[in-house]
């Protein structure tokens, strides 16, 4: 629990996408002339990493690094992840940092990964699935909480290239705990490299390409995350429409943070003694909701509170599409399936960010309202692929 703990908070302040740089770097983008689109576009380049995850989990499943198959990635993950922010801090222009960020994706994509294959070992273990998932995303919202927070108060006290190189430096430290916590914490078997072993995982592996139920599983959790992104243009939509200030939009992200960490509790508290099935209902209908809020969207008042109710209902949506993944992961193949169930989430919201601002630009003529109504739509679509699932009942016994 510690060890998730830990991973996790440097995720959320490391990755580019949601971490301490991500404001700031989207602000200093559009200082410098982009459209949502182009930013948009610009930030897919750095989901490549989070799509291809299942040959990271397919490597660490079969070729132990050092006698280890967790362990010794996660350390080289780390300092990948430090030098390549410390080289941002230093950069100046967005085709010279763009590779660097990359490689932030790849280290953050490989570490989430890895943990994600060790939740899915211990989840079996221990019977804790989704309590694992759920230490995981509450301590990745804290930190993100925090990051918001940083950025927003940085693009107001700095020039906007000043405040994107010293989010990158202060990323840049965090890395450091996970290699820290890899050497301290991860107590994990060594394992020989040898033909018995691979023959073992790969039969594994081709196990879950056949399975029926995983097939099904994925196609749900693309149809559950591909709903039409509105953060792109709700961020220009609040910077140029509404005039919020870019410390406020950092507030508002603290705020959805806080949405998150209470869906965190809410689900320990409340939530763990329903089944898969009703979980998955119940985060689908939070989710429509919360989106279709975002159309009473007037001010700040308003902002502050669609954006904690957002954070609320992903994180129980998070939760509840985790928990069925990490369950039904199969032994020897879990860095590999976790990590492909994963990818295909990611790939689903890279192509849902990207059609949304595509819509926001061509179709809606930059209103937002629309675009709303479409992506709550999407939403809601995927309760009629939840009876495919099969999902039994008995989900409380399987997860204490």
């Amino acid at each position: 629990m510690l060890f998730f703990a830990i991973v996790y908070v440097v995720e959320g302040i490391g990755q580019a996408r949601v971490g301490i740089i991500f404001q700031p770097l989207t602000y200093y983008l559009k200082d410098l002339g982009w459209t949502p689109v182009q930013v948009t576009a610009y930030l897919a380049i750095l989901n490549f990493p989070w799509i291809i995850k299942p040959i990271f989990g397919l490597v660490s499943d079969s070729v132990p690094l050092l006698g280890y198959r967790r362990k010794s990635y996660l350390i080289i993950a780390g300092i990948c992840a430090t030098a390549a922010y410390a080289g941002i801090a230093r950069s100046s222009e967005p085709s010279a940092f763009a590779l660097m960020l990359l490689l932030t994706s790849y280290a953050m994509a490989t570490a989430s990964t890895l943990c994600g294959a060790l939740l899915a070992e211990n989840a079996r273990t221990f019977r804790l699935g989704s309590l694992f998932v759920g230490q995981q995303w509450l301590w990745f919202y804290i930190a993100i909480m925090a990051s918001a927070f940083v950025g927003g108060e940085l693009i107001e006290r700095l020039p906007a290239l000043s405040a994107m190189q010293a989010a990158a430096a202060i990323a840049a430290t965090a890395p450091v705990a996970v290699v820290l916590a890899s050497l301290l914490l991860l107590d994990e078997r060594k394992r020989p490299v040898n033909r018995e072993e691979m023959r073992q995982t790969f039969q594994s592996i081709a196990a879950a390409l056949r399975s029926r139920k995983l097939l099904l599983i994925a196609i749900f959790l693309f149809l559950y995350s591909f709903a039409p992104g509105f953060g792109t243009p709700l961020y220009y939509f609040m910077t140029d429409d509404l005039k919020f200030s870019q410390s406020y939009i950092g507030l508002l992200g603290s705020i959805a943070s806080a949405g998150w960490i209470a869906g965190a509790l809410i689900h320990r508290w409340l939530l763990r003694g329903m089944t898969a099935k009703a979980l998955l209902y119940l985060s689908i209908v939070l989710g429509t909701l919360s989106s279709a809020s975002f159309l009473l969207l007037s001010g700040e008042v308003t902002a502050a509170i669609v954006n904690f109710a957002n954070g609320v209902a992903m994180m129980i949506a998070t939760i509840a599409a985790l928990s069925i993944a990490a369950d039904h992961c199969p032994e020897r193949a879990e860095g590999f399936a976790f990590a492909g169930l994963m990818s295909i989430m990611n790939l689903a919201e890279v192509l849902a960010l990207n059609t949304g601002a595509f819509l926001y630009e061509q179709a809606f003529d930059g209103r937002l309202g629309p675009l709303i109504v479409v992506s709550a739509a999407s939403t809601a679509f995927a309760a009629t692929v939840v009876p495919l699932l099969g999902l039994t009942t008995d989900r409380e016994a399987r997860t204490r």
